[in-house]
């Protein structure tokens, strides 16, 4: 099992500089982010623990050895960001995820960034089915780590778009589901575009250029899509795209 001080991991924000779509409850400076952090190896678990305690905007409020005791943690801290480790006994991550997803008590469930040894995992694509914003590989950097909580704390998406659609779209062709297309019956036209566009990991300013309008005019359309499906980020809107048959996987276009 690799410690978190070793080389980069391919993995980035969805798309760099620009304002999340999402609502934040409070700015991510306003208090210091709340972390729990799940795996099952204690080493790992205190080498995470550490790292982010140097930071002086994170605050780690708790640790767990499972998936069952990280949500029961998560229920009594109620936690900003929570890394999961995908693979855990009792209860893994994906189970976990999706247990603190649908938890009615938390009314703002907490982000989930998955860690995991290898990118292309079937466990990753199920956790981000069940609620995920993003997944690190447990080779990450220090500065990198540092960098993924405070995106997804800002409540922003993770993945790079690239790693993001090919993840995806080779889990969607190894364990195709029925497409549920009636579930964007809620969009316009122009809205499904959008979803489709985001899907592709198009950026605000491609986007922009694509749908020719000008950006403020992407951010609210993607802010409608967000809204009209529930979702909480990028990561989610291409998780629908390709759940719905909207996105065919290896088609390059909509279904």
């Amino acid at each position: 099992m690799t410690t978190p001080e070793a080389t980069p991991e391919a993995v980035a924000r969805t798309d760099a500089g620009a304002a999340p779509e999402t609502a934040v409850d409070e700015p991510a400076e306003a208090h210091p982010v709340r972390i729990v952090v799940a795996d099952d190896h204690e080493v790992v678990r205190a080498g995470y623990a550490g790292l982010l305690a140097t930071q002086p905007d994170f605050t780690v409020v708790g640790t767990a050895r499972d998936g069952a005791e990280a949500v029961r943690v998560c229920r009594e801290q109620r936690p900003d960001v929570v890394l999961m480790d995908v693979r855990m006994p009792v209860s893994d991550g994906i189970r976990a995820t999706a247990e603190l997803m649908g938890d009615a008590a938390l009314t703002h469930p907490p982000r989930v960034l998955i860690l995991t040894t290898f990118d292309l995992d079937e466990h990753v694509y199920d956790a981000l089915i069940a609620g995920a914003s993003g997944f690190l590989l447990k080779d990450v950097t220090a500065e990198r780590l540092f960098d993924a909580v405070r995106v997804v704390a800002a409540g922003e998406a993770l993945l790079a778009p690239g790693v993001t659609r090919r993840l995806i779209a080779e889990f969607a062709r190894l364990k195709p589901r029925a497409p549920r297309r009636d579930a964007l019956a809620v969009l316009t036209p122009r809205e499904s575009e959008v979803l489709r566009l985001l899907a592709e990991g198009l950026s605000n300013p491609e986007l922009a250029g694509r749908l020719h309008v000008g950006e403020e005019t992407v951010k609210t359309h993607v802010s409608r899509v967000l809204s009209k499906l529930g979702l909480r980020d990028r990561t989610q809107a291409v998780v629908m795209a390709y759940e719905t048959g909207l996105v065919v996987p290896g088609a390059g276009s909509s279904a």
